[in-house]
């Protein structure tokens, strides 16, 4: 697909406020779903990046800074793949081409972090010699510059790539052989299996696990079996004695009349 220059432009713009967002994290822009989604907005080209924006976010939930280890750039994965899934013009059939190019963008955008990171410090003290002389204009105009500066570090990588054109990175993807994309295609499931794993790992708690049942069982069955019911009954059973072990202690409630009997739920009822 080839872009006029207004959907350049919003292509742009869109990977600079992903840039901005990995650093402010306000309005989540730098997310894969949220970046790609508008990406395919502006060039008329929703569906697909939708898509590819969903099997990205499930892979981006498993990077985390870790210490001194930093994340792979997940609004730059997000921006990239979006642009060449765009470019590329293959639709959904082009999902598994975009991760696989993306994955190893992201990686290589950590250079651009660690970069965006060590001018950060010398704005930093910088900033620091504005506060010293009591001007909050300084301190203000500085700290805009380097924010838009995490914009730009997005913004770049993403011209660079609406430069190269439609035809390039077409003829690019189409080189690719069947055994190569569909191979990638299965890694990228195994890596979202990974990064959703993982959150999942974090999250495990025997308080969490009856909300994750009964969201997995309205989640992906269309039509609720006996089998979804009693998934659904059984988590809010484990859900209503973990209540009562926390709140029904039988002791007195002195301020909304509940005598703390045991039902968690009565309990809540007599208080209101």
């Amino acid at each position: 697909m080839n872009l006029n220059a207004i959907q350049m432009i919003l292509v742009v713009f869109v990977a600079f406020l992903a840039g901005m967002e990995g650093v402010l994290d306000e309005f989540h822009f730098h997310q894969p779903v949220i970046s790609c989604t508008l990406i395919g907005l502006v060039t008329g080209d929703l569906v697909p990046c939708l898509i590819l924006g969903g099997t990205l976010q499930m892979i981006a939930l498993g990077w985390a800074n870790v210490g001194a280890a930093v994340a792979p750039d997940a609004a730059l994965a997000g921006v990239a793949s979006a642009i060449i899934l765009v470019l590329g013009g293959q639709g959904k059939a082009g999902v598994s081409s975009a991760i696989a190019i993306a994955v190893p963008l992201a990686v290589a955008g950590l250079l651009l972090t660690i970069l965006a990171r060590t001018v950060a410090t010398a704005i930093v003290h910088i900033m620091d010699r504005y506060a010293e002389k009591g001007s909050f204009r300084g301190i203000e105009t500085w700290h805009i510059i380097a924010i838009c500066m995490q914009g730009i570090r997005i913004a770049i990588p993403a011209a660079l790539i609406l430069a190269v054109g439609a035809g390039p990175v077409r003829s690019l993807l189409s080189a690719m052989p069947t055994w190569l994309t569909e191979g990638l295609s299965i890694g990228g499931g195994m890596v979202v299996a990974v990064g959703y794993a993982m959150v999942i790992n974090m999250m495990a708690t025997a308080e969490v696990w009856p909300f994750f049942a009964i969201g997995f069982v309205l989640g992906t069955v269309k039509d609720l079996t006996l089998i979804g019911l009693g998934a659904i009954g059984v988590s809010m059973a484990l859900i209503y004695l973990t209540l009562s072990k926390m709140g029904g202690s039988g002791k007195g409630n002195d301020n909304g009349g509940g005598s703390g009997s045991g039902d968690p739920l009565g309990d809540v009822i007599d208080n209101y």
